[in-house]
């Protein structure tokens, strides 16, 4: 009797390069989880290693492997449609050039860069220069989407948080983005995204801020873009469905061990 494969049909694949994060709130592992659900297959390589839990960093370190031979080893996986992420990075500017230039070889269909200075609580790694000469090398290579919320952007552009959203997405259209979604989610009262590109800036709406607090929700908001962007959405419209699949999932949260902040919980078949 023949055997019947059990092969699924091909489905995108999303490379995400970000922190490490032992209790999963956060980094690639909190990306992997929000891609599954989202309908991708998620890959992922440390570009930090943290001490971390719940409660907080204690501590931000270079990634004892180099990221290059992981990827190198990830090539032949990177066909068809994927994509890539990339978070909280402690890598020398010479890795991460070495890194970005290897991906835009790979040709993803779309990237996606969180421009992350700090986990929320604990110790941090970047100011606005550190993050300027990380656009110098990533965002000259490939088309890539930035998706900072109002302080970092604030910071990359030493700028105020209250300047404009055209304002504050100017300096990374400057080193070459292709669009910036500037996240609305650290103001006060209502939450208002923008997305930015040449052409002007759109709205993502405007909704009440959701009561509670939830860890990782920069490393979900754009893996969750990454898997509907790699599913067929088009930018903006992954945006827009990213920011529904957030807050269809914020009533659902769950404390690892009974500690911490809350985590955004699994969604149980």
């Amino acid at each position: 009797m023949q055997a019947v494969s059990s092969l699924e049909p091909a489905i995108p694949i999303a490379l995400c390069l970000g922190g490490l994060d032992p209790s999963a709130g956060a980094g690639i592992l909190r990306d992997a989880l929000t891609l599954w659900e989202v309908g991708a297959y998620p890959m992922g390589i440390p570009v930090v290693e943290t001490i971390q839990n719940g409660l907080g960093c204690g501590k931000i370190v270079a990634p004892s492997i180099p990221p290059i031979e992981r990827l190198e080893s990830l090539g032949p996986h990177l066909q068809g449609v994927w994509g890539v992420k990339l978070g909280l990075c402690a890598l020398p500017l010479s890795d991460l050039r070495s890194v970005v230039a290897l991906l835009a070889k790979f040709a993803p269909r779309c990237s996606i860069w969180d421009p992350i200075q700090a986990p929320t609580s604990g110790v941090g790694l970047h100011d606005g220069a550190g993050l300027r000469r990380m656009a110098e090398i990533i965002l000259g290579q490939g088309a890539w989407v930035v998706c900072p919320n109002r302080p970092e952007a604030a910071a990359f552009g030493d700028l105020k948080r209250e300047a404009s959203p055209e304002q504050l997405a100017q300096a990374y259209l400057g080193f070459g983005a292709k669009a910036v979604w500037l996240k609305g989610g650290h103001g006060t009262g209502l939450v208002e995204d923008f997305w930015v590109d040449a052409t002007g800036s759109t709205s993502l709406g405007v909704r009440p801020r959701l009561a509670g607090d939830r860890r990782g929700t920069g490393c979900t908001l754009a893996s969750a873009w990454l898997g509907f962007r790699l599913r067929g959405a088009g930018d903006l419209a992954a945006a827009r469905q990213a920011c529904a699949w957030m807050q269809d999932r914020w009533p659902r949260a769950v404390l690892p061990g009974g500690i911490g902040r809350p985590s955004f919980a699994p969604v149980v078949p």
